[in-house]
């Protein structure tokens, strides 16, 4: 049963919204996060950019920014600027053929395999309920029946996108596109809902959104939604970037654009798969570096301070500066249009670098789209 509700209700949910997206712990063990350095032997090489200033739109490869993180002006509400509806309805489990509900047991985790410590085995998952809900902006300019492109976000309502879009539409910045937000079907990490929705490495988590989700937009929103790869993105934080990589990575005929802040491309899958054993840390070990290129525009960030947690599988895989910095090394070598963005005091998905650097990275993402006919 989908249930319209009201954007009042999902204005009490703006401040969940808005906190960083779930750390995708593996356990319970966890050490202190320590911050590292941009010029890191090993990391990739970087200009570091004047503090405040955010690398151009139009310029691939590695920058450093911080460590104070003013909010871009296209953050806010601009006086005269279009602002665009928002369309709220839920989805239940219980309708979804494709993800019917999961949950791990309140403060239970998983085992380590004593002979691969990449995998953890997890008993405590069972079948569970959830509710999602789900949001669609569609900006003033958009014209009623027309094909549009649009971005498909992680981990809930995500506001301060429509706002930057509300802006960046407006300066012609971006292309005049929907944005479809998310929720996840609750938990985190292995055996959670969210865990097998994010950190799965198959192409699923797409086809969950355009099979189930997209034409529930279209009905609900009257929209029309592309089916041009090159006029879909995607966006997510922690496990949520990783999906968006993966909807890409697996179904590139589904999209090309990616955004992603303190993306877990680490060591978090489960069930464990022997064709990918790393989970996302394979992105950058071996899929990227032993794949022809694909057709995928990406912009990354991570911060100095991002989640470092070893945690009880002892794998060397969950490292998020590393995995990140790993990820623009095997971009480039294999040459892929990305922006890699290493922010100085900086935590997981940190807001303030967000409110900094959305409004480009989403302007990043966008170079050279041309609406097909």
């Amino acid at each position: 049963m989908i249930r319209l509700v009201s954007i009042a209700f999902f204005a009490s949910l703006a401040a969940v919204a808005q906190a960083p997206a779930p750390t995708g712990a593996s356990g319970p063990a966890r050490r202190s996060v320590p911050t590292r350095d941009p010029h890191t032997a090993g990391y990739v090489t970087a200009p570091e950019l004047i503090d405040g200033a955010n690398p151009s739109p139009k310029a691939d490869g590695n920058f450093i920014i911080g460590p104070t993180h003013p909010a871009a002006p296209e953050m806010t509400a601009q006086e005269g600027v279009p602002q665009g509806q928002i369309f709220n309805f839920t989805m239940e489990s219980t309708d979804s053929k494709i993800y019917p509900g999961i949950a791990r047991e309140p403060n239970t985790f998983g085992t380590p395999d004593p002979k691969n410590p990449a995998k953890l085995d997890v008993t405590t998952s069972h079948p569970a309920h959830y509710t999602r809900r789900v949001a669609a902006y569609v900006p003033k300019q958009y014209v009623p029946g027309t094909v549009a492109p649009f971005i498909v976000g992680a981990d809930g309502i995500d506001r301060a996108l429509f706002t930057a879009l509300d802006n960046l539409i407006a300066q012609h910045r971006v292309p005049v596109m929907i944005a479809i937000s998310i929720g996840n079907g609750s938990g985190d990490a292995q055996g959670s809902e969210r865990g097998l929705e994010y950190d799965t490495m198959s192409g699923l988590y797409a086809e969950f959104v355009e099979k189930e989700v997209l034409p529930l937009v279209e009905k609900e929103a009257n929209v029309k939604l592309t089916k041009d790869p090159d006029g879909r993105a995607t966006m997510g934080g922690s496990s949520g970037g990783s999906a968006a990589l993966e909807m890409a990575w697996y179904h590139t005929d589904l999209y090309h654009r990616v955004l992603t802040y303190s993306g877990t491309y680490v060591n978090q899958q489960w069930p464990w798969n022997p064709e990918t054993p790393g989970g996302a840390w394979d992105f950058h070990a071996r899929l990227i570096p032993s794949t022809p290129v694909k057709p995928i525009r990406i912009w990354m960030e991570v911060g100095d301070r991002d989640n470092y947690n070893p945690n009880i599988m002892n794998d060397n895989m969950h490292d998020w500066v590393l995995a990140n910095e790993n990820m623009a090394k095997v971009l480039a070598a294999n040459g892929y249009h990305y922006q890699f963005v290493f922010a100085r005091n900086a935590g997981h998905t940190d807001s303030a670098v967000k409110k900094q650097t959305l409004p480009e990275a989403l302007e990043y993402i966008w170079q050279g789209y041309v609406p097909a006919k």
